[in-house]
């Protein structure tokens, strides 16, 4: 362990985002088609309802109908060359029906919701790719390759092999996995691990490609062919678990191809019967088209889609960004919970949580914080500055520093008001293994702290606990949770099992899995989903991101989290409030006893106008009322979820033991 980190200024840290290649909006001609329809309808609506002349609204809803329908139609049409009949073929011709019979504004609306819905998965399906090619960037393009005089040479990165042996200076990524042969530093392998402080590195020792050396330089030999890297399995888990979730969308497909093979060959049937017994034309095809409006599942769409949006536009009002009416729909069915710990249960910061003096040195727990303060103040490593920010805490008068040296592994040394401060691991700074600081600094560790020793003119002066905080929300997170699911959420994380299980124990977790590595975190959200459970994954790292694709669903904390992590999740808490989290899965189950109650009272719609005009003579305007009516009904239910009040009916309750850790004095 070392207390010191120099990174020169320009050096990116592990954490900090790779600039993403998105792909514009617009630059995806379904959302282009998609905004034609909605600007050419939204011009015509007034025009329309103000009774001006059909020549001036006619064009613009014709135009409407081919921008929004066209792509569809084409679509169907394709599906019908391999026999099969989609829904949004289905959908153009009872548009097509309704202008026919004097509906034009009912069409239109449907090609437009329709054209928009496309875009929206359009849009979907490129950010997806967006993220995993901006995961590739986190890997260097060079890498600086020794040969076996010791002449240097720079190659791409993935022309490395098996074997080769690199170099890896202060400040540089590293270019590939393998083992380190000479030299030491701090590596940062928070992209990997989720680890909050950078490990420190020593011959023979594990590297992994993409992570961030510290300030000292490192000769590597390459264990794994670029290709089979950690960052580069990392990318072929979220793609292949974002496929695993086409089968549900295959039986969607099945169930709306069955649907309009049913509406279709009903809509024939209320036509061709009627002709054949001796009826007109004319009253026939008014019949046979007003049980296609009547039968339109508009009301159905929308008596689904009302409180989903609802609840997304509160959540999202409330720092929950959800990424579309399904994943608002699937949260409402998770029945087991997945948590990261650095960056999601915890800050995601190392907080000064222990301050120990010993006895016989003469100082309390103020002025050993701003001796250990002053040493460390030159200094960039997240140690430092977690016992820095603690004396600036307690407004302490840091003295300047002489002859200040860092070594990486080992700690800094400094002078300090004329006296000799040295600040780092117990284990390079303590000779006798019976001094009472190594009583201090083992129980610290075995706490789950980072124990930081402080020597004074050689002599231990104290010992330092140093810790990524909880959350303060975080037990009441975790309560919350797991009272929605029937059971406690497990931790998964890359870090110890140690600093894991401290955690744990605070926030009310009882399941830890720890030490893992991306694809083990995989692993563990497989094993639930095979025992039947809808796992909810939340994370903010690069490294979480395999589980969040793999999982039923999957949040991300928004604030520090890895742009793939953001791509990949479902859901995004803008605000890193954790007590979020629970509050919209229970908003998305009041959502979806909404969508209950509106598909219910949709089908009694659709079903009593469908038997009237079957059975006896619906009128036409009564028809539409009705199935217009119903829209309207269904709709306003749905907006309910709108208020503020749902959202707070949904938040957890507050419990009297919910609070942050604090500081430790002895």
């Amino acid at each position: 362990m070392s207390s010191v980190l120099e990174r020169p200024p320009t050096a990116a840290t592990g954490r900090d985002r790779v600039p993403p290649r998105r792909t514009r909006v617009l630059a995806l001609p379904e959302a282009r088609w998609a905004l034609a329809a909605l600007v050419l309808f939204l011009a015509a609506l007034p025009l329309h309802l103000l009774d001006a002349p059909a020549w001036l609204w006619g064009p613009l809803f014709a135009a409407a109908y081919v921008t929004g329908g066209w792509e569809p139609a084409w679509e169907g049409l394709k599906a019908l060359k391999d026999r099969t009949l989609d829904v949004d073929l289905l959908m153009v011709v009872a548009a097509l029906g309704a202008a026919a019979i004097g509906q034009v504004l009912d069409g239109a609306l449907l090609v437009v919701i329709f054209a928009t819905s496309g875009a929206l998965e359009a849009v979907a399906t490129a950010r997806t790719a967006d993220s995993v090619r901006g995961l590739l960037d986190l890997a260097p393009e060079t890498a600086t390759r020794l040969a076996d005089d010791g002449t240097e040479e720079t190659v791409p990165a993935d022309a490395l092999a098996v074997g080769d042996v690199v170099l890896v200076r202060p400040g540089e990524r590293i270019g590939a996995d393998g083992r380190v042969l000479d030299g030491a530093s701090d590596v940062d392998q928070a992209t990997i691990t989720g680890e909050p402080l950078p490990v420190g590195k020593q011959p023979g020792d594990e590297v992994f490609a993409g992570t961030l050396n510290g300030t000292g330089a490192l000769r590597v030999r390459v264990a794994r062919d670029p290709s089979e890297s950690v960052i580069a399995r990392i990318v072929a888990m979220v793609e292949e678990a974002a496929g695993t979730k086409a089968p549900t969308q295959l039986l969607i497909e099945k169930v709306e191809r069955r649907y309009s093979l049913g509406m279709v060959a009903a809509t024939l049937l209320v036509f061709a019967i009627p002709l054949l017994m001796g009826s007109d034309l004319r009253s026939t095809l008014l019949r046979a088209m007003t049980f296609m409006i009547v039968a339109s599942p508009c009301a159905v769409v929308l008596a689904t889609m009302p409180p989903l949006l609802s609840a997304m536009a509160n959540a999202g009002r409330h720092g929950v960004l959800v990424k579309s009416a399904v994943v608002m729909e699937r949260l409402a069915q998770v029945d087991a919970v997945a948590l990261d710990k650095t960056g999601t249960l915890t800050e995601g910061t190392p907080r000064l949580t222990d301050l120990r003096p010993l006895e016989d040195s003469g100082l309390d727990g103020d002025a050993l914080l701003r001796l250990a303060a002053a040493a460390e103040h030159p200094s960039e490593h997240p140690l430092a500055g977690a016992v820095v920010a603690a004396a600036r805490d307690r407004a302490l008068d840091l003295p300047p520093t002489e002859d200040f040296a860092s070594t990486p592994g080992t700690g800094v040394t400094a002078t300090v008001d004329g006296r000799a401060v040295a600040v780092g691991s117990p284990a390079r700074l303590l000779d006798d293994p019976a001094h009472p600081a190594a009583a201090l600094a083992a129980a610290l560790e075995e706490d789950g702290r980072t124990a930081v020793v402080v020597t004074l003119d050689g002599r231990p002066a104290g010992v330092l606990g140093i810790a990524d905080r909880p959350r303060p929300e975080a037990a009441a997170a975790t309560r919350a949770l797991a009272e929605l699911t029937g059971r406690t959420p497990i931790l998964v994380t890359g870090d110890n099992p140690r600093a894991a299980a401290r955690l744990a124990a605070e926030v009310g977790i009882t399941d830890v899995r720890a030490g893992l590595l991306p694809q083990d975190k995989v692993a563990v959200v497989h094993g639930l989903r095979d025992g039947g459970a809808r796992v909810l994954v939340v994370g903010d790292g690069v490294n979480d991101a395999p589980a969040l694709a793999a999982a039923h669903t999957g949040i991300a904390m928004g604030r520090a989290g890895s742009d793939l992590a953001l791509e990949t999740a479902d859901a995004v808490v803008v605000r890193d409030e954790l007590t979020a989290i629970p509050t919209v899965v229970n908003l998305s189950r009041r959502a979806r006893g909404l969508v209950v109650q509106n598909l219910v009272i949709a089908g009694t719609f659709i079903a009593v106008l469908a038997v009237w005009d079957l059975a006896g003579t619906l009128p036409l305007p009564l028809g539409v009322a009705g199935h217009e009516g119903s829209t309207v009904l269904v709709g306003l239910n749905g907006l309910r979820l709108l208020a503020d009040g749902a959202w707070r009916r949904a938040r957890p309750t507050p419990h009297p033991t919910d609070h942050p850790t604090t500081l430790q004095e002895t």
